[in-house]
């Protein structure tokens, strides 16, 4: 049989089961015992939540790679290319090496069909068995009591923030939600949480595990001021750790003070002037992502921003009233047809003069005549495009310098801004948000 391309692969994975989302783990575990997967890695730090996961990977595994540790990071969705997904030192991995993977996984799984998400894991951690690295980093794709991260047990286990999102699958309630994102807690392992009041089901699985617990707020917190922030951590002897005057990054410094305090806890090297410029120097694509664009003539400011959610919308608003345009914030906007339209758009009224809507690359898009409609019933001045290409350049048609084009909602929003912007001269600008 002629070798499969890695567009062929994932073609192939997204109808060898059933359905694309099939929570539990048994059939994950039977492939990985089949194909003899034990540990990925010496040190296991997964991390779930609602929001945060990927910027808190980033800077743990920046964290770890700057004291020379060889460090693979798992994630998804990807934004462009799926290979986004499974990283070495911060280097994708190659079409080759993920197409000997799926190959491997797909002679080794036999008669259990798995789900693409349940391939791609498995893949994953068939590659950084074969590449000997000293940490990985794994994060949660939905849940995490029944997310296929979850078949390896983590010697750290990290919490971001608990909210309501994907209903269908971890219920309608922060306390449910935080009863699936405990599940990837283990007996006597340490579990670190950055929501400052989780709810009882995570703290009762705290207590049945006898995890040592790291709470923000309690043994660990941050704070930020107009010009630094401040950070104090407590390591595994229970001896307090402190950083004074850390520059304001550009990531969420909220999950930068969560993958301190987990760095702490691994009894590395601890010098604080390495430590504030490997945080300054993260970065996440598509999170509080500022760029700059040419546009006949002009020189425009654009933020990316993959939030689809209300808690993601809250805390996008908090950071953008503190940074005003000088000139107008013009959104650019679409959503899935199973988020909260209502709760994402609420928060971000006030920032925002101007809309323009649009339907995702997905049959799952929220049709943007209701985006328009409901933005309507608030108030705000909207107009509706047929795609997000064209809403864009609709907003970069009247924008001026002083404006700001703010484009979130979605992966797929960011993915085809992103693709947009390929296609275009552009000039690197400091990639985030400060303050």
């Amino acid at each position: 049989m002629t070798q499969r391309t890695l567009g062929e692969w994932l073609a192939y994975l997204e109808q060898l089961h059933p359905s694309a989302i099939d929570m539990g783990l048994e059939r994950s575990q039977q492939v990985a015992t089949r194909l003899g997967l034990g540990r990925p890695a010496p040190r296991v730090i997964t991390v779930t939540g609602t929001n945060g996961k990927g910027s808190t990977c980033a800077f743990v595994a920046a964290l770890l790679q700057a004291q020379g540790l060889n460090v693979g990071v798992y994630s998804s969705p990807h934004l462009l290319r799926y290979n986004e997904r499974v990283q070495f030192n911060g280097v994708e991995a190659t079409d080759e090496q993920l197409c000997e993977a799926f190959a491997a996984l797909d002679a080794g799984r036999g008669e259990i069909s798995l789900t693409y998400f349940e391939m791609g894991t498995l893949a994953a951690f068939w590659l950084f068995e074969r590449a000997q690295l000293d940490v990985v980093v794994l994060e949660v794709g939905l849940g995490g009591r029944l997310d296929t991260v979850n078949v390896v047990d983590a010697d750290l286990a990290l919490v971001t923030s608990i909210g309501v999102d994907h209903v269908e699958y971890l219920g309608d309630s922060r306390e449910s939600v935080a009863y699936e994102k405990a599940g990837i807690f283990r007996a006597g392992k340490p579990a670190l949480c950055g929501d400052l009041d989780p709810p009882q089901p995570l703290l009762d699985k705290v207590s049945e595990l006898e995890c040592p617990f790291f709470l923000r707020g309690r043994e660990f917190s941050l704070d930020i001021g107009e010009q630094y922030w401040q950070w104090r951590g407590r390591d595994a002897r229970g001896q307090t750790v402190e950083l004074h005057d850390l520059p304001l990054l550009n990531l969420p410094m909220e999950n930068a003070a969560l993958a301190l305090q987990a760095y702490l806890l691994l009894d590395l090297p601890w010098d604080a002037a390495k430590i504030a410029a490997t945080l300054l120097a993260t970065r996440v694509v598509g999170r509080l992502d500022r760029r700059a664009v040419e546009w006949q003539g002009k020189r425009l400011n654009l933020l990316l921003d993959v939030g689809h959610n209300p808690h993601a919308a809250q805390y996008l608003a908090q950071r953008l009233a503190r940074t005003p345009p000088q000139g107008r914030r013009l959104a650019v906007f679409g959503l899935l047809a199973d988020k909260d339209l209502d709760g994402v758009v609420a928060p971000l009224l006030d920032s925002v003069q101007a809309w323009a809507v649009a339907p995702l690359e997905t049959p799952r898009s929220r049709p943007a005549a209701e985006l328009e409609l409901a933005l309507q019933n608030l108030g705000a001045r909207v107009a509706s495009y047929a795609s997000l290409t064209a809403a864009l350049e609709a907003h970069c048609a009247v924008a001026t310098t002083d404006d700001e084009i703010l484009l979130f909602g979605s992966f797929y929003c960011v993915a085809e801004a992103l693709e947009w912007l390929a296609r275009r001269p552009t000039e690197e600008a400091a990639h985030g948000i400060t303050g």
